[in-house]
């Protein structure tokens, strides 16, 4: 049986994840010299004002304003911002649940991880493809004038038997100067994005394949110009495309304590590793975790009836390989760095960079 699975990315200038991109630049700064920093500072931003809002304890000095400008200019903003701050610390009842002989769970909640074998990166192929379009374009609009920061993409893949066997269908909008006429937008992110980004899944374009390149027809208002941004409105984009379920937080602007991060982190790494080694084609972890807990109370493993191995060998491998608490999910992920801007844009999962990423022996 057919079916088209669909998934989308964006780049840097999409205001929403401008607002990722900042939120994880600030934890960063913060990381470098405090790595006990407990920190979720965010940012919203629309026109000419950003704003910057959040806890944050730590013995870090952030130059929020700075690290902000920067990051503007360097995405392509010409434009002065206003910036309005609002900054406390964390709620010391938070961090009396927290911060104990061993460290617990900042809420409640529940996390998700997701792997399948159809892509050498364990994740599902019209994301991974998506996430390097974007990529490519990001590279391309550097080099130009007349393209912008602000752009997005979606694909579109045809599957049989739950794997991949067509690409039906590339979409990409980017923002653009109005000098430049829509003809040689057409055939510049072809030649210069698309066929470069494609080159390794020729085998599944085929003479149906649709291309659809700014059928807007005009995009000359971009970023918060355009549109309104904030902190963790791309969180499909961030994990599986829509394919592999989330949890009900985001991950940008939070440190490590914060379960809705290293727990989706973790889950990602334990699901990629029954994979890996074999147990089935597709997994499923979920973690639930509550305030004050060192342990989860509930981990649940899904393999859509891809087993190749009973669940009860594969829960035994779980048990016996992985260690949910969260002070072990910062030590071995090793999630104290400032390693986090890194992680805004073009997708948390399938990045043989990040140490979630990693196969277990």
């Amino acid at each position: 049986m057919k079916k088209f699975i669909t998934c989308e990315s964006v780049g840097i200038g999409h205001p929403d994840k401008t607002c990722d991109y900042l939120a994880d630049a600030f934890l960063d700064e913060a990381l470098k010299s405090d790595p006990q920093s407990q920190m979720a500072v965010e940012c919203a931003i629309k026109n000419d004002k950003l704003f910057i809002y959040g806890e944050a304890t730590t013995k870090a000095k952030i130059d929020y304003e700075k690290i902000a400008r920067e990051v503007l200019k360097d995405i392509g903003y010409t434009n002065t911002f206003k910036i309005i701050k609002e900054i406390s610390e964390q709620s010391p009842d938070i961090r009396q649940a927290v911060v104990k002989s061993n460290l617990c769970a900042n809420d409640q909640g529940m996390v998700y991880g997701y792997a399948t074998n159809e892509t050498p990166e364990f994740m599902p192929l019209p994301l991974v493809i998506a996430h390097k379009i974007m990529r490519r374009y990001e590279d391309f609009r550097k080099e130009s004038d007349k393209f912008y920061a602000d752009a997005k993409c979606q694909v579109t893949a045809v599957y049989e038997d739950d794997k991949p066997i067509e690409i039906d269908t590339v979409l990409i909008s980017v923002s653009h100067s109005s000098e430049v006429n829509y003809g040689d937008i057409l055939r510049e992110i072809k030649e210069k994005v698309l066929n470069g980004a494609l080159s390794d899944y020729k085998n599944l374009i085929t003479q149906n394949t649709k291309y659809l390149i700014n059928p807007s027809g005009k995009f000359t208002i971009w970023g918060s110009f355009g549109d309104s941004g904030c902190v963790g409105r791309k969180i499909v984009v961030d994990t599986y495309g829509g394919v592999g379920r989330v949890g009900g937080g985001c991950f940008s602007s939070k440190n490590a304590t914060k379960v809705d991060r290293s727990g989706a982190y973790y889950a990602r790494y334990v699901a990629k590793n029954i994979v890996a080694h074999g147990f089935c084609d597709r997994c499923e972890v979920c973690i639930s975790y509550a305030i004050g807990l060192e342990k989860p109370i509930a981990i649940n493993i899904e393999c859509f009836g891809t087993n190749k191995a009973t669940q009860e060998t594969i829960q035994e491998y779980v048990d016996k390989n992985f260690d949910f608490t969260l002070e072990n999910m910062i030590r071995e992920l090793d999630l104290l760095k400032p390693i986090y801007k890194a992680t805004a844009c073009y997708g948390h999962f399938g990045r043989k960079e990040f140490s979630w990423e990693r196969i277990k022996d």
